[in-house]
């Protein structure tokens, strides 16, 4: 009889290593500690978080294909700086995407996915009311987002969605800390689901295309006269 042996996995705990200092780094990132073209260096982040360098290796492999750092000839890695356009060009793909995604979901939207919808945005109001909870706003934004975009059943589309939100995640928070437009971004929300409650394609991509891109627009603006403001 064939003997058949399982083959040796990738020891767990330095995959746990590296998952947890992606996502340290990538709150840094987000948060704005560390700051556009900043240099990560790998002989500083290990001492720092007490770990070797191959997870920290690992990690920041990891976020150069998310799109948070680029590796740069004779500096290593990088945060990464996008310009006005850059960003506005993030927020045009995402509308693309999202429209696309939100019209086969509403086709198979059910009451209990409008359900899980209003109680993540519920939540989300409740946290964009509380300073201590910023690092989560983001978190709780794509939440929403892909709770009405779930019953499209697009896993590999959600993926990648997800890693744009990331991506636009750092400059809107930096807007919210900074303007404290707190509200606006609730509404819009809130606006957004009460359209896809009417189960309408035409009206609830109309929504989120002008959601989107009214963002998009608004921040180009913005970081373009913030930056000019911190140069």
């Amino acid at each position: 009889m064939r003997t058949v042996t399982s083959k040796q996995s990738t020891p767990i705990p330095r995959q746990s290593l590296a998952a947890a200092v992606v996502e340290r780094l990538t709150e840094k990132i987000l948060s704005g500690e560390l700051r556009e073209g900043e240099q990560l260096r790998q002989d500083a982040i290990a001492p720092e978080f007490q770990i070797s360098r191959i997870p920290v290796r690992e990690a920041l492999s990891h976020l150069a294909a998310e799109g948070l750092i680029t590796i740069v000839a004779n500096r290593g890695a990088v945060v990464s700086a996008l310009s006005p356009d850059e960003i506005m060009q993030l927020f045009e793909t995402r509308a693309v995407l999202e429209c696309y995604m939100l019209r086969y979901a509403i086709a198979n939207m059910k009451e209990e996915d409008l359900q899980r919808a209003e109680d993540i945005l519920r939540r989300y109001e409740q946290s964009l009311e509380n300073d201590s909870e910023v690092r989560s706003w983001g978190r709780w934004n794509w939440s929403f987002h892909s709770a009405l975009y779930a019953p499209a059943n697009r896993p590999v589309m959600m993926s990648f969605l997800k890693k744009l939100n990331i991506n636009c995640d750092r400059y809107t928070r930096l807007h919210l800390v900074i303007t404290r437009d707190l509200h606006r971004a609730g509404q819009a929300h809130r606006d957004l689901l009460n359209v896809c409650k009417t189960k309408d394609p035409d009206l609830a991509v109309a929504a989120l295309w002008k959601h989107i891109t009214d963002a998009g627009d608004y921040l180009k603006e913005f970081i373009k006269q913030h930056r000019e403001q911190h140069s």
